[in-house]
C-alpha cells in the first residue's frame, strides 16, 4: 500500500491555460518517454521468444500499475517478493524486472535532448525535471545521461513518496524551487499528468514527438 495515496483531482477546479504571450521563465521536463527511452520490452524480448506471451505477462503480471507503486517509493524488494507470491510460476521473469532493469533503457531520445540542449545553451530559462521514477533506480540515469546536469533541480517521485498525477508533487516542485506556475511550462508524454499539471496553473505541452514539442515551445517563444 502506498504511504501517500493520490489526491482526487475532481476536488480541484481546473485552471485554464494563460495567454502564451506571458513571459516564460521556466521549463519543466518529464524524463521517461520524453528525454529517455525506457520500455520493459527492451529487456523482456531477450527472455520471451513469443511476443504475445511477453505482452500477456506485462499486461497481467508486471503491470504498469505495479511498477508505479515503486515510482511512489514502495521498496523494490518488497514489491518483487509480493508479486512472486502471487505468481510463483513466473518467479524468474519477475525477478528479472528489477535485477535487469537497466536493460530496459534504450538510450536518450536525441531529438528531444537537442531541444533541451538548445534551451540550456541559450541561458534564458530555468530548467527542471519532474519524473515518476523509483528512487532506488534513479542513480542509473544519473550515471548514463550527461544532459541531466542541465537541470537546476530534479524531483524524483520515489524520493518524495508521491508521484504524478498527485497534485502535491506539482506544488512540491514549485515551492521547492520557487517556480511561478504562471510563467512555467511542463512537458510530459502522459495525458493524465498533463491534465493534473494544468489544474495548478502550469502551462503544458503534451509530448507526442520532438517535432511537435519544438513547434509548441516556439509558439510560447521559448525557441
Amino acid at each position: 500500500m502506498l504511504k501517500n495515496p493520490p489526491v482526487n483531482l475532481l476536488g480541484r477546479s481546473e485552471v485554464k491555460q494563460k495567454n502564451p504571450s506571458k513571459m516564460i521563465e521556466t521549463v519543466i521536463f518529464d524524463l521517461g518517454g520524453v528525454l529517455i527511452d525506457w520500455d520493459p520490452r527492451n529487456m523482456y524480448r531477450k527472455i520471451f521468444s513469443d511476443e504475445a506471451a511477453m505482452e500477456d505477462f506485462l499486461a497481467n503480471v508486471t503491470t504498469m500499475d505495479w511498477n508505479e507503486q515503486q515510482d511512489a517509493g514502495y521498496p523494490l524488494a518488497d514489491a518483487t517478493r509480493e508479486l512472486i507470491a502471487a505468481h510463483p510460476e513466473f518467479e524468474a521473469e519477475i525477478r528479472a524486472y528489477y535485477e535487469r532493469w537497466t536493460e530496459m533503457l534504450n538510450g536518450a531520445m536525441q531529438e528531444t535532448v537537442d531541444i533541451l540542449t538548445e534551451i540550456y545553451e541559450g541561458k534564458k530559462y530555468r530548467l527542471y525535471a519532474l519524473t515518476n521514477w523509483s528512487g532506488e533506480l534513479f542513480h542509473h540515469a544519473r550515471e548514463r545521461y550527461d544532459f541531466l546536469q542541465y537541470f537546476e533541480g530534479i524531483v524524483v517521485s520515489g524520493d518524495e513518496q508521491m508521484k504524478k498525477p498527485d497534485i502535491r508533487i506539482y506544488d512540491l516542485i514549485s515551492n521547492r524551487y520557487d517556480i511561478n506556475s504562471e510563467t512555467a511550462i511542463f512537458v510530459d508524454d502522459n495525458a493524465r499528468n498533463i491534465k493534473a499539471a494544468a489544474t495548478t496553473g502550469l502551462k503544458t505541452i503534451h509530448f507526442k514527438s520532438a517535432e511537435q514539442t519544438r513547434k509548441e515551445l516556439e509558439a510560447f517563444g521559448v525557441l
